[in-house]
């Protein structure tokens, strides 16, 4: 990626086009069939903020909010919560309902595969893309920010590979004014770059992933043998588990980020 990047990155549209590229399969070798939802989300976003912009009545406005909040919240939900809401209805009614998977329904009967249509599979991160192109249509309708006026600059906002899986969300307020400037790096922004990854790596491989493997996902297994204090100290364990998880993608995130030219919050 950075040997074209490296071609590339003093003609801004030209990079721009290539990292929304690699973006995009860079997501698709992480999600598959899942790619669609991506690309469902970006045109449903991209059309309700000029949507939005373009209509002059209130109510008219809010039907297109209405639209992108729904079918984001929608997609998110049907996507985190089928197997509760399933299993909630046969506890309740005795009834043997199953979580029914459309979009592998659609890729069996389009692409030729025999994906399991019972089986759902949360996409590599939904919640961060779902809730990046909402903030978009929200702020449009605040008057925060004006629509995007070409479609490949706001779909490289939505799929910007470097936070695009694990975060931050980046608003479009902070993103897009970034997309038409030249690349600029110092060799001070160059070092707190490589800073922020190496630190991003080790809160995750050193720090979290130690503390799963050799303490936390010992005692959750089997809890009963070990002690109320280890017990307690296991979910203290987590939690920094979880942090350092976080903290460390945002970390790597921001700096790959960095040497691309883009500065995330």
């Amino acid at each position: 990626m950075f040997a074209g990047f490296t071609l590339l990155h003093k003609q801004v549209r030209a990079r721009n086009f290539y990292l929304l590229l690699f973006s995009l399969f860079f997501y698709y070798k992480c999600s598959g069939w899942y790619f669609l939802l991506l690309l469902f989300s970006t045109l449903l976003d991209y059309g309700c903020g000029f949507g939005i912009y373009i209509v002059k009545e209130k109510w008219q406005k809010k039907l297109f909010l209405v639209l992108s909040i729904s079918s984001n919240l929608g997609l998110l939900f049907f996507f985190k919560y089928s197997y509760f809401i399933v299993d909630s209805i046969n506890a309740l009614t005795g009834a043997d309902f199953k979580a029914y998977n459309f979009l592998a329904a659609f890729a069996n009967g389009i692409g030729g595969e025999n994906f399991d249509i019972h089986h759902i599979l949360l996409p590599v991160g939904i919640s961060f893309y779902t809730f990046q192109t909402l903030s978009y249509s929200i702020d449009i309708y605040r008057d925060r920010i004006k629509p995007c006026a070409n479609i490949f600059d706001f779909a490289f906002f939505v799929s910007f590979f470097p936070q695009l899986v694990a975060g931050p969300i980046v608003r479009a307020s902070e993103f897009l004014p970034q997309i038409r400037k030249p690349y600029y790096l110092s060799s001070s922004g160059f070092g707190k770059a490589i800073f922020l990854i190496m630190s991003g790596l080790f809160k995750k491989v050193v720090i979290s992933d130690y503390i799963s493997v050799n303490f936390v996902d010992r005692v959750f297994d089997t809890p009963e043998i070990y002690s109320g204090f280890l017990n307690l100290m296991a979910v203290y364990g987590y939690s920094i588990q979880i942090y350092c998880d976080f903290s460390g993608y945002s970390d790597m995130a921001i700096g790959l980020a960095a040497l691309l030219g883009f500065t995330l919050p």
